[in-house]
C-alpha cells in the first residue's frame, strides 16, 4: 500500500507530499476517512491529489489544503471552502452549486467552464459565494450572474480568452454580482457583461472595458484611472464619486455615456 494512503486511513492529516502529485485518485471513502480523523487544530492536506468527478457535495473542507489538486469535474455543491488553499487547483468543469469559497485562494487555479447553477436559469439562491477569494492569477471562464464577489483580488486573472467561445456556449457573465471593494487591476473584462453588477469602491484602474454592458452597474467611488471604456454601455452606469475618470480611456467612444448617473 502507498505511504499516503496508510497515512491518509490512519490519522487522516496532511498525506500528500508537496509538489509531487498522486499516482492514484483517491475514492470518495478515502476523503471521506481523512476529513473525519483529521485532529482538531489541524488541517486536513490533500495537495496534488486526484479528486477527478469524485461527488464531494456537502462535505466539510474549511481551511484545508488543495494546492495543486485535480478536482476535474469535481461535484463541489454545497462545500464548505472557506478559506481552503487551493492555489494551482483544476476545477475545470467542475460544479460549485451554493458552494463557499469565501476566503480561499484560487491563485493561479484554472476554473474553466464550471458550473454555478442546475439550469440555464440562474437562481440567486444557487449563486456560490467567492466573498473576499484570492482569485489572482486564476484562468476563469464561467457564468456567474448574481455571485458575491465583494473584496475578491482578480488581478492579472485570465477571464477567457479566444479558443473558449469555441468550447462553452456561455462567455464571463458578471451581472448583478457584487464585486464592490474588489480588486481588478489592469483585469481584461472586454465585452462582458456587467450589467447591474454593484463595483462601489472597486479598484478598475488599468482594466479593460473596451465593449463590456456596464448598463445599471454602481461605480460609486471605483477607482478608472487608466481603465480603457471605449464602446462600453454607460446606459444608467452610476459613476459618482468615481477616482480618475478623467484619465479613462475611450470615455467620448462610450454608448449612451449621457445617460450615465454622476
Amino acid at each position: 500500500m502507498r505511504l499516503t494512503r496508510r497515512v491518509l486511513l490512519s490519522c487522516g492529516a496532511a498525506f500528500a507530499v508537496a509538489g509531487e502529485a498522486a499516482a492514484n485518485p483517491l475514492t470518495l471513502r478515502e476523503v471521506s476517512a481523512a476529513l473525519a480523523k483529521t485532529p482538531r487544530g489541524q488541517t486536513p492536506d490533500f495537495s496534488y491529489q486526484d479528486l477527478k468527478d469524485l461527488d464531494l457535495s456537502d462535505l466539510d473542507f474549511k481551511q484545508a489544503k488543495l494546492v495543486g489538486a485535480n478536482l476535474y469535474g469535481t461535484n463541489l455543491s454545497r462545500a464548505d471552502l472557506s478559506g481552503a488553499d487551493l492555489s494551482r487547483a483544476t476545477l475545470d468543469h467542475a460544479t460549485i452549486t451554493r458552494t463557499n469559497f469565501s476566503n480561499a485562494t484560487l491563485a493561479n487555479a484554472s476554473l474553466f467552464d464550471i458550473a454555478a447553477y442546475s439550469t440555464l436559469d440562474p437562481s440567486l439562491a444557487e449563486a456560490p459565494n467567492f466573498a473576499g477569494a484570492d482569485l489572482s492569477g486564476a484562468y476563469l471562464v464561467a457564468r456567474l450572474t448574481g455571485v458575491d464577489l465583494h473584496g475578491a483580488n482578480l488581478t492579472h486573472a485570465r477571464l477567457g480568452d479566444a479558443r473558449h467561445r469555441l468550447l462553452t456556449p456561455f462567455a464571463n457573465d458578471f451581472s448583478g454580482c457584487n464585486l464592490s471593494a474588489a480588486d481588478l487591476t489592469g483585469v481584461d473584462l472586454h465585452d462582458m457583461s456587467l450589467a447591474f453588477a454593484r463595483l462601489i469602491g472597486a479598484d478598475l484602474s488599468g482594466a479593460n472595458l473596451a465593449g463590456t454592458d456596464l448598463a445599471g452597474a454602481d461605480l460609486t467611488g471605483a477607482n478608472l484611472s487608466g481603465t480603457d471604456l471605449t464602446g462600453s454601455d454607460l446606459n444608467g452606469t452610476v459613476l459618482r464619486e468615481v477616482k480618475g475618470l478623467g484619465e479613462a480611456k475611450g470615455l467620448d467612444h462610450a454608448r449612451h455615456r449621457d445617460k450615465a448617473v454622476y
